[in-house]
């Protein structure tokens, strides 16, 4: 039965990508956490813990149902809880979001696409490895390591100060952004946020 004939739309999974712990937090790495959190704050929703090791918050965004999640389980080995969630709420693919930090993209500036490969990144490589490559991604720009910096270390860095003056309005866009994909649509999201 098609949402046309009346069936109720189930929920959408948005899941955060970020490393747990406080000693994390900050990091580049964790753009899709920081993104999550802001997402839960203005459904007014609060994260628990699931048995899926996920952080998860429900509640609606936007008139769209909304299930919340920071995978607990470090970057690299996120597939597991993803997986573990799109089971339990019996969640299609074509309703799943991931948001992630993304080296190739200039910082501060936002690419949504369906689809694709990982680029090296070790949470999309595990949810990919789980649920094929066909989930939508938000993928927040966090520009490439200066000098001869290696990429592991960078993304486990803090913002630099200077970044750190945009990145509220970055998160914020980035939300706004999972928001116009629930609501609108892929090719309506993208021609309004592709910066």
């Amino acid at each position: 039965m098609s949402a046309a004939q009346g069936a109720p739309e189930g929920p959408w999974l948005v899941v955060g990508l970020g490393n747990p712990g406080p000693e994390y937090a900050g990091n580049r790495h964790n753009i899709g956490f920081m993104v999550a959190d802001l997402l839960a704050e203005r459904m007014g929703g609060r994260f628990k813990s699931h048995k899926a090791r996920a952080q998860v918050a429900e509640g609606r965004v936007g008139g769209q149902r909304v299930v919340l999640a920071k995978p607990m389980s470090f970057m690299n080995l996120s597939g597991g809880p993803v997986t573990a969630l799109r089971d339990f709420y019996k969640i299609p693919l074509d309703r799943i979001i991931v948001v992630h930090d993304e080296l190739d993209i200039d910082y501060a500036t936002l690419r949504l696409k369906r689809g694709g490969g990982d680029n090296g990144h070790n949470g999309l490589k595990s949810i990919t490895k789980s649920l094929g490559p066909d989930y939508l991604r938000v993928r927040c720009g966090i520009g490439r390591p200066p000098g001869r910096m290696e990429v592991a270390t960078f993304v486990l860095r803090d913002f630099s100060s200077a970044e750190r003056k945009e990145l509220d309005w970055f998160v914020d866009r980035s939300a706004d952004a999972v928001e116009a994909l629930m609501a609108e649509g892929l090719e309506r999201a993208q021609s309004t946020y592709n910066g």
